[in-house]
């Protein structure tokens, strides 16, 4: 019998085309793109394991699957026939071998997203910014991002029918980083709620318009309301950035 091996695979992709990360039926998804490569490159159903989800049109700078297989592959070429079978929106980077035990999910110590804005009409952002014409006091929505750092519990970002045990997240760091013509929100925490990252950069650029003082966006995170909370952005300006596992799952 032979051995089996488990790897770690880095990917990107652009998700304007797909509905979301998870093989689902009936839709076009990253996974199904993903699974589908992998199994005519290795001639078997492959079927892999991601750190986490993204919705509907919402891109991942880094992103990671776990797949057994069982004989040893060798990165280089592995790397450049899979990525001649995906579709020019999707690109993998890194082929890492891990111990057998090692999970995409389980073991991601921090996540980190990234949000950006673009100030003004840009053509070549559109499906990758969310463009906002008004003027907006980032300052101040910085001195609201640190208020997230003091909570727990964000069941008040959180999509309302969600199947989760807990609503509790350690925000790690949360700060918005300007450019001439852009915003880039940058958020790591342990875990994120469906919905959470776009309720809360909604909630802040609200802040940032000053529909909401800091003083309201202290109750909205006292609240355990999602309906306190401001409206979500859009998916397309939202990428999965980074995601950060302990160094001695790696062979």
């Amino acid at each position: 019998m032979n051995e089996q091996h488990r790897y770690f695979l880095e990917l990107a992709y652009k998700g304007t085309a797909y509905h979301g990360w998870q093989v689902q039926e009936n839709a076009h998804t990253v996974q199904a793109e993903l699974n589908k490569a992998l199994s005519t490159l290795l001639r078997r159903d492959v079927e892999t394991m991601g750190s986490g989800r993204t919705d509907t049109g919402v891109h991942a700078m880094q992103q990671f699957v776990h797949f057994d297989h069982h004989e040893k592959l060798e990165p280089q070429n592995f790397l450049k026939r899979v990525n001649a079978l995906l579709p020019s929106d999707i690109a993998c980077y890194r082929l890492l071998p891990v111990k057998n035990e090692a999970h995409t999910r389980f073991d991601a110590l921090w996540r980190s997203y990234e949000y950006h804005v673009t100030l003004r009409k840009n053509p070549f952002s559109e499906e990758q910014a969310w463009y906002c014409f008004y003027k907006l006091d980032v300052d101040k929505m910085n001195r609201a991002a640190e208020l997230l750092l003091s909570h727990t519990d964000f069941e008040c970002f959180s999509k309302v029918k969600t199947s989760v045990n807990n609503f509790r997240c350690e925000i790690k760091t949360a700060r918005w980083e300007q450019n001439s013509e852009s915003l880039i929100f940058h958020i790591t925490a342990n875990r994120f709620l469906r919905g959470m990252v776009r309720a809360i950069v909604g909630t802040l650029v609200m802040v940032g318009t000053g529909k909401l003082d800091l003083v309201g966006f202290q109750e909205v995170l006292s609240s355990q309301n999602r309906r306190k909370a401001g409206s979500s952005a859009p998916a397309h300006g939202l990428f999965l950035s980074r995601i950060t596992y302990p160094e001695d799952i790696f062979i």
